[in-house]
């Protein structure tokens, strides 16, 4: 985001729309994007513009950006929202647009909220990029990849606008003041910067409240007053939840405790309902923990069930017990990987019979029928190993024995792969002399 004083004492417009820019040199952030080196800083720089998609978190100077941009290349300003439009109102800018070509006038459209068009909405702008009757920018906060049409994607270039850094912010809180004809403390500054979480246009909004709530000076006192809760940037159900899901699930894959718990507790404080997280840390449990530690889907399911006892925020912490559980014992992905590829094997093959030995004889015609005959009870065979029946097949007669699971060296599954691979070479044995003796 930028800032240029236009403020006067009767505008009516909020102080972060008094203070939008109107040129590139008092624009604040985005310096991956905006420097003279970088994608966007030299198309403004050489007076250029192309079809483009600005995503990223409110507050992030997208509409401004892309005024700007326009600006810079000479073209007509059309601005519609998504949230407020529809076809009639595309059509209305598409016809305005035409006009402007005819007067030799280029045109950008600016598209807010763009990722709340339907399809056929979205479709309704690809002739007008196509024949170049305008330049299309679109603005959203979700990921383009989902929301967008690939249609418009392949004619606009997605760029990521990130949260304003913390230098970036104390720009924003200076002029803003400056504006106001407010003073502010440091303090007040580092705890409205801490608030915002990268938002330009909150945090003048908390800073023109907090100039109406003190007097002359802006303090920490009246920043709080100001922000109230404090809100995150976070969206329940959008790109941020998925992203930190993900960084929890990540770090305790990795057996990172304490990076676990901070994703946990990053999401808690965001608003992230802590069963959904439940739900995902059971799932983890035998995804990634799985027979190297069997007691953590125990824990797991006891840390849920106690958060739907307890509730907020005392049963939070069984949560978080489940997580510094989960990250800090050993890891194993063999009974995932093996119920997968099991999956996808009987996806691919035919229905074959159960064996007749492996058929259980509920009733007398069923025995007379051949139903269990053969069958050898593990209970009753004298292994070395223990109830084990070596050399006995339990697949289709039709099919050879696969292996889908492949145990790993990891916590208790250590065992489960020694013991596994001693029954395998029972079997051999067995196998080996019923060959010798055909």
């Amino acid at each position: 985001m930028s800032l240029i004083d236009n403020s006067s004492s009767i505008d009516p417009r909020p102080l972060a729309d008094r203070l939008r820019p109107e040129t590139l040199a008092d624009y604040i952030g985005q310096r991956h994007l905006m420097a003279e080196d970088k994608p966007l800083g030299g198309l403004a720089s050489k007076g250029q513009i192309h079809s483009m998609i600005l995503w990223g978190p409110p507050g992030t100077g997208k509409t401004t950006l892309a005024k700007i941009l326009a600006i810079s290349a000479g073209c007509k300003w059309i601005s519609i929202s998504a949230v407020l439009s529809g076809v009639k109102d595309i059509r209305l800018a598409v016809e305005q647009a035409e006009y402007y070509l005819t007067q030799g006038e280029k045109t950008v459209l600016f598209v807010d909220e763009v990722h709340r068009f339907n399809k056929s909405q979205q479709d309704a702008f690809l002739p007008h990029v196509e024949k170049g009757t305008i330049t299309f920018i679109g603005a959203t906060t979700e990921n383009p990849s989902f929301e967008v049409n690939a249609a418009l994607l392949s004619r606009a270039r997605v760029y990521v606008l990130r949260g304003l850094l913390d230098e970036d912010l104390v720009q924003v809180v200076q002029r803003g003041a400056q504006a106001l004809g407010l003073a502010t403390s440091p303090a007040a500054q580092q705890l409205l910067i801490a608030s915002v979480d990268g938002d330009a246009r909150r945090c003048l909004n908390i800073l023109e409240i907090a100039g109406q709530l003190g007097e002359g000076t802006i303090t920490e006192e009246t920043i709080a007053a100001a922000t109230g809760e404090r809100m995150r940037r976070f969206d329940k159900g959008g790109d941020l939840f998925y992203e930190q899901i993900s960084a929890l699930h990540k770090s305790i894959r990795g057996s990172s405790p304490d990076a676990a718990i901070y994703w946990f507790c990053r999401m808690l404080d965001g608003g992230a309902d802590p069963r959904y997280i439940g739900r995902r840390l059971i799932r983890l449990a035998s995804e990634d923990v799985g027979n190297a530690d069997p007691r953590a889907l125990e824990l797991t399911l006891a840390a849920v069930s106690s958060f739907e006892r307890l509730g907020k925020p005392e049963g939070e912490l069984a949560l978080a017990q489940a997580v510094l559980y989960l990250a800090s014992v050993p890891k194993s992905d063999a009974a995932y990987k093996a119920f997968s590829a099991a999956k996808a094997f009987v996806a691919q093959s035919p229905t074959l019979d159960v064996p007749m030995h492996l058929r259980n004889a509920a009733t007398g015609m069923m025995k007379d029928m051949g139903y269990g005959e053969g069958y050898r009870h593990a209970h009753a065979e004298d292994s070395a190993d223990g109830a084990y029946a070596a050399g006995e097949d339990y697949f289709p007669a039709e099919m050879q024995p696969q292996q889908f699971y492949f145990p790993r060296s990891s916590g208790l599954e250590d065992k489960i792969k020694n013991r596994l691979e001693r029954l395998r070479k029972l079997d051999a044995q067995v196998l080996g002399k019923r060959r010798e003796g055909s």
